[in-house]
């Protein structure tokens, strides 16, 4: 008799350890779960920023390039400061779709430094969905020493006879290459019979913010 009595009185705890063990596999199933929901929006977000910031890159070499023989034009495309944002925003949003996410807002940094900010939301079930946010910078790798300006022409003394800017009958060289171009420690000179550009990565740096 007191046997059957101890393991009717053995199966309550039983069932109560089992019940407890089963609680805590399943918290710690949601624990993990959100954990990877979190991680993947913060992915979504990383993608959607750096897409934006090299989307803006790649305008902005594009832009450099049409007034490459300007050079009195190229401080704000050297600076990183001239590109279309919807241009940029709407890769932002199609590598947030990518990474099974929904862009929710894109926008410049507040920093002053040139880049986006963007907030994502991931587009799973309502009551597991998580936000992230993520900025990307653009940053310049080059940097332009405008040639000295030649110097004045010597003023005509009298009793001389007035010479042209070239006395060899040929006509002057207007497009001489231009210099002064520095990227990332190499110098490049630009042939205007044959103008050309560094690639956008070597022209401009593309980071996640810290």
């Amino acid at each position: 008799m007191s046997g059957a009595s101890d393991s009717g009185q053995a199966f309550p705890v039983y069932v109560a350890v089992i019940a407890g063990l089963l609680f805590l596999a399943f918290a710690y199933f949601l624990v993990g779960q959100a954990a990877l929901t979190r991680n993947s929006a913060q992915t979504a977000a990383d993608a959607a920023a750096l897409a934006a910031a090299q989307d803006a890159r790649e305008q902005l070499r594009d832009g450099w390039f049409e007034v490459v023989l300007q050079p009195e034009q190229w401080d704000r495309f050297l600076q990183g400061a001239e590109y279309l944002e919807a241009s940029a925003c709407q890769q932002a949003e199609e590598f947030a779709v990518r990474n099974e996410a929904a862009l929710e807002s894109c926008g410049s940094l507040a920093s002053g430094e040139h880049g986006f900010k963007v907030t994502v939301n991931t587009t799973g079930q309502e009551s597991s969905n998580a936000k992230a946010s993520a900025e990307a910078v653009v940053e310049p790798r080059c940097r332009f020493d405008p040639p000295e300006p030649p110097p004045d022409p010597p003023e005509d003394t009298p009793g001389s006879t007035p010479t042209g800017p070239d006395d060899s009958g040929e006509e002057p060289d207007d497009e001489a290459p231009v210099v002064g171009l520095v990227c990332g420690g190499k110098p490049w000179v630009i042939d205007p019979d044959s103008p050309s550009l560094p690639g956008a990565s070597d022209l401009f740096r593309v980071r996640l913010s810290d």
